[in-house]
């Protein structure tokens, strides 16, 4: 049912994608689902594995463990609720479910990009100043750091959801979008004071995004100055090697938001479909990939793997003998 010109709404119906026709609802849960599972595997798999190789107890794989549990829960916040709209046709999500599901979103939303910021800084540390490494990065400086990031993160954005909390909510109750988020919920609310919320929201957001971005700009070009003074060219590769991960990381986060929100300055428009599926694609890609560029872009990961592969292939070929 469908609440209208109302002061309180019990429920709210995630509508997903608006022009999406019934027969494709099948397969378009099905590929979610199996995002799912890959998020899942990949993110586990990384927490796993770092976690028994005492030789990655390291600052820069402890980031990678933080970020593998953000791009996890992440995954888990916002993927259920859309698969099983299109799968058992289960739109409806309650009031309170649908706030504490803002509240993930966006508490870690900022949190990965805080620690994006602590991956820039690590290598920004580690290439531009390398007798100071050691001193300034070590795997209780990362864990401060990380658990600052997620503790105040949380707090902070507890004052935004409170904030959301005080609008009257009379307008219609669905929500175009694949989740529940602060400009879907707040553009249902009515009064004076709409406008001033969404405001503040959107300021505290671009804080939480721009000021990472910028330092973490500053920081790679900063690398790469540093690299391009290096004389031979074996040395530039194998040091630019070693930020090469978290570069790509980095891109994946911040181009495709860049791209949306630059899009929304210019006027550039885009069909809602094609807008709801671009935020879902930049919000669940990095979940499904950063576990693979670990494990292929990071020398230490990649090394222990083959090593680990190549014991199981001998251990295989004794017991078969």
């Amino acid at each position: 049912m469908i609440y209208e010109n109302i002061t309180t709404i019990k429920d709210f119906v995630i509508l997903g994608f608006p022009g999406l026709h019934p027969t494709y609802y099948g397969p378009v849960s099905a590929l979610l689902f199996f995002t799912y599972l890959v998020i899942l595997a990949g993110n586990i798999f990384i927490l796993v594995f770092v976690g028994f190789e005492r030789c990655l107890y390291k600052p820069t794989y402890l980031i990678f463990c933080h970020l593998a549990m953000n791009d996890l829960l992440f995954g888990t916040v916002t993927l259920p609720k859309i698969i099983s709209r299109y799968w058992w046709d289960n739109k409806i999500v309650s009031f309170s479910a649908c706030f504490t599901q803002m509240y993930f979103v966006h508490s870690l939303g900022a949190i990965n990009s805080l620690l994006l910021l602590i991956m820039a800084l690590d290598r920004f540390i580690a290439i531009c100043l390398p007798l100071k490494y050691p001193v300034l990065i070590t795997n209780n400086t990362i864990s401060v750091a990380c658990g600052l990031s997620w503790i105040g993160t949380f707090v902070r954005m507890m004052a935004v959801v409170l904030h959301a909390l005080t609008l009257p909510y009379c307008n219609s109750n669905i929500i175009v979008q694949c989740y529940c988020d602060h400009i879907s919920i707040t553009s249902l609310a009515c009064g004076e004071n709409v406008k001033y919320v969404k405001t503040v929201a959107v300021s505290l957001a671009m804080f939480s995004l721009l000021l990472p971005l910028s330092f973490i700009i500053f920081s790679y070009i900063s690398i790469f100055v540093v690299v391009l003074r290096i004389p031979n060219v074996e040395g530039r590769y194998k040091t630019l090697s070693t930020c090469m991960p978290q570069l790509f990381i980095s891109c994946l986060y911040y181009l495709p938001r860049c791209f949306v929100y630059l899009a929304n300055a210019t006027g550039f428009s885009f069909s809602l479909d094609f807008r709801i599926f671009l935020i879902l694609l930049y919000s669940l890609l990095p979940c499904a990939v950063n576990p693979i560029i670990y494990c292929l872009k990071t020398k230490d990961i990649k090394d222990v793997l083959i090593k680990r592969l190549k014991n199981a292939k001998v251990g295989m070929k004794q017991v078969s003998k």
